[in-house]
């Protein structure tokens, strides 16, 4: 027998293994097709927010096809389409329950636009910016922890998306990407306090002026869109009376990227013209005054004898 006949032979006597390799190539081939158009997009779409959803997008399209060829391919018509799904569905609910809750989260991240890559957001206790979002995880860019403020780890998270389910996510940067921060400065009794309100005030107004009217545009937006009261957008100083000092607490506000670096700015600027003051505002620090020593009395006794 020729190899041609073998062949036949073999395909005759084993039509299920026929089958598998027939849509293996078909697998293949739509595989191929998927990097191929994910290449074209990337060549062609400058915009690096739209070919990244546009390459996500084809993915999911693509691998969705493949499930679809598949149920139909192996059962052989398309009439056992919804029993071969809802028997698929049933034995996949049990056995990987955590696996479809992170598909169904990723559904629910894309559709109700929880985050979205760029995105700072805090969820299950771990903080970072978001990298990507995929089928099953969430990648994040850990900020914080042992790292002071909002600087970042080095380390890259991976989450699954289960837990937009189980816990509430705080998004820095939808709809608003601004922050409110405060810091306090202790003002020893007896400075010039009125000199001192002037100066914070206008180094904070100066320094934030751009944030300040940037952010105003977008909480009207949030205004508009949600059940929410209108707030304080311009920088505001509030002083309050303790047993040590004055202490002034300046709140602002301040892109959420930027924080660390504009409360630095913000102290450095205000402790430059404080110096130029020449001692009518210092600032105060923890002190223990002593009030009176009691008198003490010696006797000495000239008859006394050693």
């Amino acid at each position: 027998m020729t190899e041609i006949e073998l062949l036949k032979e073999w395909v005759s006597a084993n039509p299920l293994a026929m089958s598998v390799i027939k849509f293996v190539i078909v697998l293949l081939v739509v595989l191929f097709a998927i990097q191929l158009i994910r290449r074209y997009l990337k060549k062609k779409i400058a915009n690096t927010v739209i070919r990244y959803k546009a390459q996500k997008g084809i993915e999911i399209l693509g691998y969705t096809l493949l499930v679809i060829l598949a149920i139909i391919y192996f059962s052989g018509s398309i009439k056992d389409f919804t029993i071969i799904i809802g028997l698929f569905t049933a034995g996949m609910a049990f056995t990987l329950q955590e696996l479809i809750l992170s598909i169904a989260g990723s559904v629910y991240i894309f559709l109700v636009k929880v985050y979205q890559p760029g995105d700072r957001i805090e969820i299950n206790g771990i903080k970072g910016d978001v990298i990507d979002v995929d089928s099953i995880y969430t990648t994040m860019m850990e900020i914080g922890e042992w790292v002071s403020s909002d600087n970042y780890t080095g380390r890259i998270v991976k989450l699954s998306n289960a837990f937009v389910f189980k816990g509430p996510i705080y998004n820095y940067s939808q709809d608003f990407p601004f922050i409110w921060d405060e810091f306090n400065l202790p003002i020893r009794y007896g400075s010039d306090i009125d000199l001192a309100k002037s100066i914070i005030i206008k180094i904070a107004s100066e320094t934030l002026s751009e944030y300040t009217a940037n952010s105003k545009h977008d909480w009207e937006k949030v205004v508009n869109k949600y059940y929410i009261e209108d707030a304080q957008i311009d920088p505001t100083l509030a002083i309050s009376l303790t047993d040590n000092w004055i202490q002034f607490n300046l709140r602002y506000i301040v892109d959420f990227k930027k924080r660390r670096y504009i409360k630095h700015l913000l102290n450095d600027k205000i402790r430059v013209e404080i110096e130029k003051t020449n001692g009518k505002i210092i600032l105060a620090s923890a002190t223990v005054e002593l009030i009176k020593i009691p008198d003490i009395n010696v006797n000495l006794d000239s008859n006394n004898k050693v």
